[in-house]
């Protein structure tokens, strides 16, 4: 894992407690932190990224509350746990429970480095079905090898006592007992706190994004495994798998440059020269085939400026190689009666098929 320190702890003198809290971005982690604030409990955030969420509503949310941020990169550790979760998925590819476990234990680790006593998070027992109730917020405890040091300041008078109570670290009688999937407690809070413009609740998982998950279950399926290289062209364009390729088209400005930046040297860059359109990445599971370059070609006319006209020509590279296609029209009609939204969560990809002799 890769650590970074956004806004570093101070060097002044330790207060009396300090905790390290996993810090999402979302209400419930912030009313955790200004819970254990109002015990003097000094605040150190912690976040982490991978090419499924990233840190960049954490960083804001930790500047406006004032508190240092440390971002850790599991992008490795994250994709152990996709692949083969030992606590399953909850509704997509998120295996919720085993990735909380694994950041509170990442978390854990640091506790001497930052001269830490615990562990807080901002989960609400029942808040979702799955992955925190009662038996996941104990696996979860279990899992880290923290037993007794994770606090659960929003819920805690719900839950056993915890070593840090037992010690008087923080006073248990002045934490809280919200459960349940109602925000109306948790909205007090907030304006108890002065906490305004505060992030909704849903979103920041690519895992938990029908779409997404079903790409990224075709990808590990036609690869055998992952790896990031393959995860971040998953985010966006239109997909198409076939046996032994995989072909994404760009839908707009913005998604082409970001193809442009994450194509890799052995994939192959498709566009449409004598029309605009868009940037096209072929990418193989071994080696190259001809017949792949010419669909690749084909599905960079349909969505081009160029799917009209009797002829196009489309230029590819890889490698330093180089070289333009001149392609009729009849040859490319058969992808023009393909939905536009092949992108979306009814449509997350498609499957190509070529003939037996290609």
């Amino acid at each position: 894992m890769l650590i970074r320190e956004i806004f570093p702890p101070s060097n002044r003198k330790k207060s009396r407690l300090r905790a390290l809290l996993l810090l999402s971005g979302g209400l419930d982690s912030l009313l955790a932190g200004r819970v254990l604030e109002e015990q003097g409990v000094e605040i150190i955030g912690v976040t982490f990224e991978s090419p499924f969420f990233s840190a960049v509503r954490a960083i804001k949310e930790a500047r406006k509350m004032g508190w240092p941020l440390v971002v850790i990169d599991i992008t490795e550790e994250e994709i152990e746990i996709v692949e083969k979760p030992k606590y399953g998925y909850g509704k997509n590819m998120n295996p919720c429970i085993d990735c909380h476990a694994q950041m509170v234990r990442l978390a854990g680790q640091l506790l001497d480095k930052y001269q830490a006593r615990f562990i807080a998070t901002g989960e609400v027992l029942g808040e979702r079905p799955k992955s925190q109730n009662w038996k996941a917020l104990e696996i979860v405890e279990k899992e880290s090898g923290l037993k007794g040091l994770v606090l659960r300041p929003l819920s805690a008078r719900l839950l056993p006592e915890t070593e840090v109570e037992k010690r008087g670290w923080v006073k248990r009688e002045k934490l809280l007992d919200i459960q349940g999937r109602s925000r109306k407690r948790q909205m007090e809070l907030a304006e108890k706190f002065g906490l305004e413009s505060y992030p909704t609740p849903s979103g920041g998982c690519l895992l938990t994004d029908p779409g997404f998950s079903a790409r990224l279950k075709k990808l590990l399926h036609w690869r055998g495994w992952l790896k990031k290289e393959d995860i971040w062209l998953l985010k966006v364009g239109r997909h198409f798998f076939a046996e032994k390729f995989w072909i994404v088209v760009g839908r707009n400005e913005g998604e082409n440059r970001l193809l442009q930046q994450w194509a890799l040297p052995d994939d192959v860059r498709l566009t449409t020269i004598s029309r605009k359109g868009p940037l096209v990445i072929l990418r193989f599971k071994g080696e190259r085939q001809s017949a792949a370059l010419k669909e690749a070609a084909l599905l960079a006319i349909r969505y081009s400026q160029a799917r009209g006209d009797d002829r196009a020509i489309v230029s590819w590279e890889s490698r330093g190689e180089r070289e333009e296609l001149l392609i009729n029209k009849p040859e490319w009609e058969k992808y023009l009666t393909l939905e536009e939204k092949s992108a979306s969560p009814t449509i997350p990809y498609r499957e190509l098929s070529l003939p037996k002799n290609s």
